[in-house]
């Protein structure tokens, strides 16, 4: 599973505290079930971030992570956000559970099982997928969110929607959900992200849209 990253900023700008706050927010509600330590799931910087990973992995929940030694910003501001003055810190549907002594309390007291998220049985899948295309007229299933987009084809293609008149449509992050992830690629026959739904029907990816755009058909399709 893909670690958590952030593209908030660009090098050299410095945010203010109002901005770090917001993509702190971000963060930490974006998925289920983060952990913010020292390093990533394969490769942990310390004990204590390899213990906290050791332990979720042995329940059946699915977890993002959030290396702090690449961004300082987040690793000292995330203190002060939560009052929460160590690392690896886990958060469970936007609320801060602790660091690794009260995690691993909770799992040894069976207590752990019952805060984190119970997975989506597998049976559901194409009906879950099905209702997530038709949420909205335009669907876009992307890495990340149309403020925060994680990867640069993402990023482009809310700018061909956007100059293409589409003046409402769903997104859904595909980084938050690895089984809608894995699953849509199958049951629309498209391996790769972002994909574009209207009316309920694929249309494609970025060079896809951008070509019917270039070619006035988008427009026609979003009218």
């Amino acid at each position: 599973m893909p670690e958590l990253t952030s593209t908030a900023t660009e090098e050299g700008e410095t945010e203010s505290k109002f901005e770090l706050d917001k993509r702190l927010k971000y963060l930490i509600e974006r998925y289920p079930v983060v952990v913010f330590m020292k390093g990533t799931r394969e490769e942990p910087q310390c004990g204590f971030s390899r213990r906290i990973i050791e332990i979720l992995e042995k329940h059946t929940v699915s977890f993002e992570t959030f290396d702090i030694l690449k961004d300082e910003a987040v690793r000292q501001g995330l203190k002060e956000y939560s009052n929460w003055k160590t690392y690896p810190q886990l958060y469970v549907s936007g609320k801060l559970i602790g660091g690794v002594d009260i995690v691993s309390e909770l799992a040894e007291n069976e207590e752990l099982e019952a805060i984190l998220p119970r997975p989506v049985p597998k049976e559901s899948l194409e009906g879950k997928l099905k209702k997530l295309i038709n949420r909205e007229r335009v669907m876009l299933f992307m890495k990340g969110t149309p403020e925060y987009p994680q990867c640069g084809f993402s990023r482009t293609m809310i700018e061909v929607l956007e100059k293409a008149g589409a003046k409402h449509f769903g997104t859904f992050d595909i980084l938050s959900d690895e089984q809608v992830r894995q699953g849509l690629k199958t049951y629309s026959n498209w391996p790769t992200y972002p994909q574009l739904y209207i009316d309920g029907k694929l249309v494609g990816g970025l060079d896809v849209a951008r070509e019917m755009a270039e070619e006035g058909m988008l427009q026609e399709m979003l009218n």
